[in-house]
Parts: C-alpha cells; sequence; structure tokens
C-alpha cells in the first residue's frame, strides 16, 4: 500500500473507518469486526478511525482488542467531545453535552488510552467545535497532551476555514477530518483551501455517501432497524428519489470503467489531492477489500470532467437540522 502524508504524519494511502463496527449502521458482529481491523494491516492499511462516541465508548474498546500486539504498526486516530462521565457503554442516550474545556480535553485522553490498551495517540480530534469555549484554548490543552507525549498530532473534525487557521496559530494541526465525497462538496469552498495554505492534511469521511453510492442500499427498508440512515434527510422520501439517480450515474461510470461504484467513488477523492486521505468505514472484510482496489484506479481528467459534468446534484442535507448545527463552526 503506498503512503500519503497528512503535514508531518504518514499513514496508508486511503484508511479504516470504524465507526461502523459499533453503533450507529445497525447490528454489529465484533467478531467480524476485529478481523477486519486486521485484514487491514495484512493490506496495508494502518490509520484507524474511531471516537469515544461511537458506540458510546465501545468502539475504542473493540480497536484496543483487535490490535493488541501488533499497536505500533498501525496509526489510530480518535476523537473527543462529548462528556461522558456517565456514558454506558452502548447507550447513546446517555452521552453529555459537548465541551471543549480545557480540563475535559485532559480528562477525555485518559479513558481512549485505557480503552485502545496503549500509552498514546497518534492524532487526537475535537469531534465538533465547542461554540462556549475559545478554540485557542480547547487546542492549547491539546498541545499540552502532544509536549507530555500522549498524543503525537491533533486535529480538527467539521471546523470552519476561520476555526482551523486559529487553530492552527496555537499549534500546527496535522489533520483536518470532514465528510467529503462525490455528493458532499461543501469543503471545496473555503476548508479546502484552507487547508492546502496552511499545509493541513484532509481527512474525507463518509466518502461513499455512508454507501449509498457504492449501492449497497437503495431504500430506507433495505437497512437495518436502528440504523440511523432510515431517517436520514438524504434516504427519505423525495431526496431518496433525486438520489437514488445521482447513485445511477457513479454506477453508469463506475460501470464503464470496470470498477464498482465504491472504487470509482474512493478513486474521485484520491485524485482531488496528495493531501486527502480518505476513510471509508466498513465492518465486514469483503467490503475492505473492494475498497482498497480503488487504490489502484485511475482517472483520466476526461474522467473527473465528466463526473463534475453529468453526477445530478445531491438532494437533502447531510445531517437533520440538529446534526447540522454542529458543523462547520
Amino acid at each position: 500500500m503506498k503512503q500519503r502524508t497528512l503535514r508531518d504524519l504518514e499513514v496508508s494511502t486511503i484508511g479504516l473507518g470504524c465507526m461502523g463496527m459499533s453503533a450507529f449502521y445497525g447490528t454489529a458482529d465484533e467478531d467480524e469486526a476485529a478481523k477486519t481491523i486486521q485484514r487491514a494491516l495484512e493490506m496495508g492499511v494502518n490509520f484507524l478511525d474511531t471516537a469515544q462516541m461511537y458506540g458510546p465508548l465501545t468502539n475504542e474498546s473493540l480497536i484496543g482488542r483487535a490490535v493488541k500486539g501488533h499497536r505500533d504498526e498501525y496509526v489510530i486516530a480518535t476523537k473527543f467531545n462529548f462528556r461522558m462521565d456517565n456514558a454506558a457503554p452502548g447507550d447513546m442516550s446517555t452521552i453529555g453535552r459537548q465541551d471543549g474545556s480545557a480540563e475535559h480535553v485532559r480528562s477525555s485522553i485518559e479513558g481512549s488510552l485505557k480503552r485502545l490498551g496503549t500509552d498514546y495517540v497518534d492524532l487526537y480530534y475535537q469531534h465538533r467545535v465547542d461554540p462556549n469555549v475559545p478554540i485557542e484554548e480547547t487546542v492549547g490543552a491539546m498541545a499540552e497532551l502532544v509536549a507530555e507525549g500522549k498524543v503525537r498530532h491533533i486535529g480538527l473534525s467539521e471546523a470552519s476555514a476561520e476555526t482551523i487557521r486559529r487553530a492552527n496559530a496555537v499549534h500546527p494541526i496535522t489533520a483536518v477530518q470532514t465528510e467529503y465525497s462525490l455528493w458532499s462538496r461543501d469543503p471545496e469552498a473555503e476548508v479546502l483551501p484552507a487547508c492546502r495554505e496552511l499545509g493541513i492534511g484532509f481527512v474525507p469521511y463518509s466518502p461513499l455517501g455512508r454507501g449509498f453510492l457504492a449501492g449497497r442500499f437503495s431504500s430506507p427498508e433495505d437497512l437495518d432497524e436502528g440504523d440511523y440512515r432510515r431517517t436520514g434527510p438524504r434516504f427519505t422520501g423525495d431526496n431518496l428519489q433525486a438520489n437514488l439517480r445521482l447513485a445511477e450515474k457513479v454506477k453508469e461510470i463506475a460501470g464503464e470503467k470496470g470498477v464498482t461504484p465504491a472504487q470509482l467513488a474512493i478513486a474521485w477523492v484520491l485524485a482531488q489531492g496528495e493531501h486527502m486521505v480518505p476513510i471509508p468505514g466498513t465492518k465486514r472484510r469483503t467490503y475492505l477489500e473492494q475498497n482498497v482496489a480503488a487504490v489502484d484506479v485511475e482517472l483520466t481528467k476526461d474522467d473527473l470532467e465528466r463526473i463534475d459534468a453529468e453526477l445530478p446534484e445531491v438532494a437533502g442535507q447531510r445531517y437533520d437540522e440538529a446534526g447540522m448545527a454542529v458543523v462547520d463552526l
């Protein structure tokens, strides 16, 4: 597997998003998930993405078990944001409020280190920007963790260009993680230019449109009970019908290239710049192996221009109203 660099952190060209192994996407199979994490390393994918709130708390523990004995061969990224003081593993309703305070930064890392079974995290993100705490305070506390050796690099998730600039003035930001794909291109306006200017790596999550662009489901009824996509704005009502046409166009172009829709979607993200390291999520080895093959897909200038010209506009917001209120802050 080729490598890419997020500022000064070298990782595999694509990473593995681990959220769905524990939360949000229906039933979980921890044995298959662990084998997927281990298979990733065999294929050269060493960059794992998790967070405290995935589960909550259970995803970090799963990764800790899966990487045991090989921890230093992986690059592990995790995230903090919400209070976990009273969180019960697996019960999302027990997650507390956002808190970007210095005190919470320091206390959060201890729980992550314990669950991951490690004494350092390679990349530590603020999961969402807390509008009630200056980013300078949050990043200042994260920088102290770097000085202590508990964290090697710091990042932000779903932050605005202005916040990224302010944060980077306090301590070098290694990576910004934001949803980015063929149907989520908002970062192109301000966030991506800021990252390029400042030399910050960019980690697109959901490069497959949460599986929709890959053709892995075409209706909410195809999904497990409890899968949050069953009520997602882009997957229901008139939006769903409009977006099915978008997914069909991705499938058409992929077929002409002799690749899967998922491979086309990931290859498109990779083609947007060497500072891009997408983290397609999966909980199965089969899909992991298909996704990894995207690294070898070459998209020509004509391919990229055709995609821009022919893909219909996406219908619907990425999240519901509450979810949209905490992004791009």
